[in-house]
């Protein structure tokens, strides 16, 4: 029976999840989307991610990717159809078609997270649950001369948690600001994968560090310090999940018909392992 290839962007409310991934003792978008497909297609179906996102850790532009052998039904349908079965804490933002080969996870060429950080002694009860909260207004100066310093390809040792598994912990980061939008700090990064937990302690080491040094020169110095030292124990505490969104990821010419490069097949997690 022949099959085709489904791509969903979809976001979610990651508070009452124990993550992305399917895990055995505790609710995950995964199998709350397999569940879906299942009803649908009278068998089970199984699901890729794009990133593999931690508990309480939400997503805006998450990618995932499925086969379907239920020619009837158009491709952009499985939107609606979809909606109609998932809870309320996850939604289906679009469905279309992808190639035939296509792997959510392995063939996705850039991963867009921000990270919401509450300033202010004021605290918000109805914006708990999608920021960090903290009493003070952070400079932007300083933080932003430590993200900078983040930019191109390193080893992220210093910022990968103990479990991390990754055969290689080198990354590209193509994107790392801060700007602020009233009361909120917000941090981009971008880069081709991540650690697990990377972006998190790159957050709670930059906030932590901003808080005690005197300059931008020596924020600078301080973080390409402790980067190019790769000591998680010389970095700053992790910051919480409930901040962190993964806004959107990109494909760029892969869904244009280019085949994955060698070395990104699917048993392979060198750069394409991904927790956050």
């Amino acid at each position: 029976m022949s099959t085709k290839a489904v791509q969903l962007v979809v976001a979610y409310d990651g508070t009452d999840f124990g993550g992305w991934q399917r895990q055995k003792n505790a609710r995950s978008v995964q199998e709350e989307l397999e569940k879906a497909l299942q009803t649908i297609h009278g068998h089970p179906v199984k699901l890729t991610g794009a990133g593999r996102t931690d508990a309480g850790v939400h997503a805006l532009g998450q990618v995932a990717g499925f086969f379907s052998d239920i020619p009837t039904i158009p491709v952009e349908r499985f939107k609606v159809a979809l909606n109609s079965l998932l809870p309320k804490d996850i939604r289906v933002m679009s469905a279309s078609p992808a190639p035939g080969d296509f792997h959510a996870r392995f063939d996705a060429s850039l991963r867009r997270y921000r990270y919401f950080v509450l300033c202010g002694s004021r605290q918000d009860p109805f914006r708990n649950r999608y920021a960090w909260c903290i009493s003070r207004q952070p400079a932007l100066a300083k933080l932003n001369a430590m993200a900078e310093v983040l930019v191109g390809e390193h080893d992220f040792s210093a910022f990968a948690s103990a479990g991390d598994s990754s055969l290689s912990r080198s990354r590209f980061v193509q994107e790392s600001y801060f700007w602020y939008e009233g009361e909120s700090l917000v941090y981009q990064v971008a880069a081709n994968a991540f650690l697990w937990r990377m972006v998190r302690s790159l957050v709670g080491t930059m906030l932590f560090f901003e808080a005690k040094t005197s300059s931008q020169a020596e924020a600078s110095d301080l973080m390409r310090g402790i980067l190019e030292g790769g000591d998680r124990k010389k970095a700053g505490p992790t910051a919480p999940p409930e901040g962190l969104f993964l806004w959107n990821v990109e494909y760029g010419a892969r869904l244009h018909g280019h085949r994955r490069r060698k070395g990104q097949e699917r048993g392979d997690t060198m750069a394409a392992d991904e927790v956050s």
